[in-house]
């Protein structure tokens, strides 16, 4: 008896097999070129604005430049010992060095946003969590009360930042590894320790001398940018940087969560201590050039997750972009809006506020809506 095997859907299915996948690859790899091309538009786009954004922000000011002769100072910039006029001191000395440090710091600090929400896996994470800031304003309160100022307030600062997250590194391993949520409370907690400290500073300072420019600089401005302190900020903002985009990928693994990204072989706790490395040398070089700049970290991410998706392979370069000109935007308000510039924190603040508040109200509305 033979048996044979009867002809039917099951062959025919087969011989659709190969049509159905030529199908479904075309259509994937179309989408792919359709969602490559947006990208592209949306880097070219966040490319301009940021030129453009510089450009105003070295234009406008209580004495505005026209962008024209801007322009022709930059192209014919002299670098002898020429006597200068107004416009080109302004430009080449005030506003050059001051919009370029801004786009550092704004871009640095909007990576580091969207590095921290994607390990903690969590929108409203910043790089404030790891008490970086409060560390660093406290090394730059003690340098300002010392009397020290330019590159020692900046190695204070930057000193004490990195001070602070070994101290959470320190106090939140328990048996050789800690959890995101003992690193957020320890974060909290040493950030809690130094603003005490910075209290502290401001009781000893001079009413008179110290205690205005610790006050002031806390709050945050770039007034003080020079040449010098471009050339001491930009190599640790780009090595924090370039770090976050190394570990792009492993960010990506990072947002599933630990045993997701442990599964995937990521070494879950180097990995996300090397991120937290990067974020505080982005941090603590943005607070000792600076001083607190906050919510930059919080609000640039999200609208940057609006525009390029969740990726953090293109999610940190679009932060980057959008961050630099969130803050020369910001920059440029706080010296134009009125005769006395105001600090920079306080905008930020006043600009962020908002619109976490509406971003948790959004978030309520969805939950209620999934309930």
């Amino acid at each position: 008896m033979t048996i044979t095997r009867e002809a039917g859907p099951p062959d025919a299915a087969a011989a659709r097999d190969p049509l159905l996948s030529d199908t479904a690859e075309a259509c994937f790899g179309e989408t792919a070129v359709k969602a490559e091309k947006l990208r592209l538009l949306v880097y070219t786009l966040l490319g301009v604005a940021l030129v453009a954004t510089m450009l105003i922000g070295v234009c406008a000011g209580q004495y505005p430049v026209a962008p024209g002769k801007v322009l022709s100072i930059i192209v014919g910039y002299r670098t002898e010992g020429a006597t200068l006029s107004m416009d080109e001191r302004i430009v080449t000395l005030l506003r050059g060095p001051r919009i370029v440090l801004v786009a550092l710091c704004g871009a640095g600090l909007a990576m580091s946003g969207a590095a921290m929400q994607g390990v903690f896996r969590n929108p409203l994470a910043a790089p404030e969590l790891l008490g970086v800031s409060s560390g660093a304003a406290f090394g730059g309160a003690v340098a300002i009360l010392c009397g020290f100022a330019g590159a020692a307030l900046l190695g204070g600062a930057f000193a004490a930042g990195l001070f602070s997250l070994v101290m959470v590194g320190a106090i939140a391993r328990v048996g050789g590894r800690a959890d995101t949520t003992t690193v957020i409370l320890t974060g909290v907690i040493v950030g809690a320790f130094f603003a005490a400290l910075v209290s502290v500073t401001q009781l000893l300072a001079d009413p008179y001398n110290s205690l205005p420019a610790i006050v002031f600089w806390l709050m945050g401005s770039f007034a003080t940018a020079t040449w010098e302190k471009v050339l001491l900020a930009t190599p640790a903002v780009a090595v924090g940087s370039c770090l976050l985009w190394l570990m792009r990928f492993r960010v990506n693994a990072l947002s599933l969560g630990d045993e997701e990204a442990g599964a995937l072989g990521v070494p879950v706790e180097r990995d996300r201590w090397l991120i937290f490395f990067g974020v505080t040398l982005i941090v603590a070089t943005t607070v000792s050039v600076a001083g607190i700049v906050g919510w930059v970290g919080i609000v640039v991410p999200h609208v940057a997750r609006l525009l390029i998706g969740h990726d953090h392979r293109h999610l940190l370069p679009a932060s980057a972009l959008l961050g630099a000109s969130y803050l020369c935007v910001v920059d440029t308000l706080a010296r134009s809006a009125t005769s006395t510039e105001i600090p920079l924190g306080v905008l930020t603040a006043v600009i962020g506020a908002p619109f976490v508040a509406a971003l948790l109200r959004r978030r309520q509305h969805a939950e209620e809506a999934m309930a």
